[in-house]
């Protein structure tokens, strides 16, 4: 073995579900210097990708190879040979039906060394997904997995159909569709009963997972009448009659549609995780970017005399995190804060607080300014009140206060921003009719969406697309914006918002 050759991972990368890739097929991804994929890695997989990491996809759709496997063999080799760390990242599990062994087998030949990363095969999550498990102890005591591919350099067949066709209770094709009547035919003409349950699922564990249900009799005429197509898993047997008790993972509320979040980046995997586990399809486009004031002046001077204020009000969660931040690069911490009652506009605001122990005096039933002030627990008349927040908030808050008689500084403890996101793709994704709906967290998403997508900061959306917003001050921004607001959130939260969009949406099923 040549000790100067780099390494290489054959890495199974899952089903396609993120969530479903292993902690060590992250870890190769990783290390990788170079990273070869083939088309069923699902794109956010990649994302654990060094920056500087090579990227090179090869392909592997069925009839249509962007690389051959030959090739594919020996470009992993050389790169081990040049001394990099090469990660080859396959759908499923290498070794089941992924050629992971022809990989394995040049590698051993060239001297290169290589680990063996298994993969969840699709051959059992994706039925799982479906709600249809392969094994069952009163249904099926056999399962095979078999290609609905083979090599097509062979001259016959080397699946033994008069042997499998009644021999086993659970059987799995993989990759198959454009092979079916062929399967079909195999299992008839070898005595498996034309009433025999099968389905076929596309995409199966993503967000656009498809089921089509049938019998060895009709199944051809249902895959020609809807046009189903690959990639897509075949399971033939009497367990598909379970789907219709353990269906569980398309029929979620929010399933199958496409659902834009345009909250920033650091916040948006809250709301990104709450929609996904409805089913929703996410697409993160990210339009504010969080960044420090310009000056942290002000806020110095407000924390050093924090003593003389009577009421210090936080209204949201980015305000806590980069106060807490600011006060940790000045050699301070919560401490310093200590004195005044503390105000928390929202949950997620009081969350953050008392995360980091600091205990909340008032936190308001309703999240907008009106209701902060009308609800405050104590008159404010000749209180010192210290409100920390956002460079571009609404000024209704500290001006309802002063109206009350408070003596009101605002400390500008973040600045939101526009982001510089791919904007052109979504325009053509919402031109399209890709995008069924639109998320809006703040009057600042709503703002800075219509600077990047619309038109003199006016919007024009298709009429199919539901606009959802977290409150009505983010929905009158809306309403001035050129958008019709489908769903405003009761509870001006993360969760009221996701609530509000899921009810909607069941009501119009």
């Amino acid at each position: 073995m040549n000790l100067r050759n780099g390494k290489v991972y054959l890495v199974g990368a899952g089903p396609g579900d993120p969530k479903l890739c292993t902690l060590k097929a992250v870890e190769c991804i990783q290390r990788a210097d170079v990273l070869v994929y083939d088309r069923l890695v699902h794109s956010s997989i990649l994302k654990h990708a060094r920056p500087d990491a090579e990227l090179i996809y090869v392909g592997k759709a069925s009839s249509d190879h962007t690389m051959r496997q030959e090739d594919i063999n020996r470009l992993l080799a050389d790169k081990a040979k040049e001394g990099k760390t090469v990660t080859r990242l396959k759908g499923g599990d290498p070794f089941v039906f992924g050629r992971g062994g022809e990989e394995a087998e040049l590698l051993v030949q060239e001297g290169v060394p290589f680990e063996i990363v298994p993969g969840i095969t699709s051959a059992i999550a994706v039925p799982a997904y479906a709600g249809i498990p392969v094994t069952h102890r009163k249904i099926c005591s056999t399962l095979g997995i078999i290609t609905g591919h083979e090599d097509p350099g062979k001259t016959e067949s080397s699946i033994k159909w008069d042997k499998i066709a009644t021999g086993i209770d659970t059987m799995v094709f993989l990759m198959g569709v454009e092979n079916l009547s062929n399967i079909v035919a195999g299992l008839l003409d070898n005595g498996r009963s034309a009433d025999t349950p099968i389905a076929l699922i596309r995409w199966g564990t993503r967000a656009n997972q498809e089921t089509l249900v049938g019998t060895l009799r009709d199944i051809i005429e249902k895959v020609n009448k809807t046009g189903f197509k690959s990639p897509a898993v075949t399971v033939v047997g009497d367990v598909v009659r379970l789907r219709d008790t353990l269906r569980w993972f398309d029929n979620r509320p929010l399933f199958g549609k496409k659902v834009l979040v345009t909250r920033s980046r650091e916040q948006a995997s809250v709301l990104t995780e709450a929609l996904q586990e409805l089913g929703a399809e996410v697409i993160e486009f990210p339009v504010i970017k969080i960044v420090p004031p310009a000056d942290w002046a002000p806020v110095d001077e407000a924390v050093g005399k924090i003593g003389s204020f009577d009421w210090l009000i936080f209204t949201s969660a980015n305000g806590v995190d980069r106060l807490a931040v600011r006060l940790l690069e000045t050699g301070r911490d919560v401490r310093a804060l200590a004195g005044p009652k503390i105000a928390a506009i929202g949950p997620a605001t009081a969350e953050a607080l008392e995360s980091l122990g600091m205990r909340v005096d008032y936190v308001p039933n309703e999240f907008v300014a009106e209701a902060v002030v009308k609800q405050f627990p104590e008159e404010v008349r000749g209180k010192r009140i210290l409100l920390a927040r956002a460079g571009a908030a609404r000024e209704v808050l500290p001006e309802k206060l002063a109206e009350r008689g408070a003596e009101v500084t605002v400390a500008t403890v973040y600045e939101t921003v526009l982001e510089d996101s791919n904007a052109a793709e979504v325009k053509q994704m919402l031109s399209d009719g890709e995008i069924d709906i639109v998320t809006f967290t703040s009057s600042s998403t709503v703002k800075n969406f219509a600077a990047l997508v619309g038109s003199n900061g006016k919007l024009s959306i298709p009429e199919s697309v539901t606009v959802a917003c977290i409150g009505p001050v983010t929905a009158k921004t809306a309403e001035d914006s050129g958008l019709k607001p489908d769903v405003v959130a009761g509870e001006y939260t993360i969760e009221g918002l996701v609530s509000a969009l899921s009810t909607r949406l069941s009501e119009l099923d």
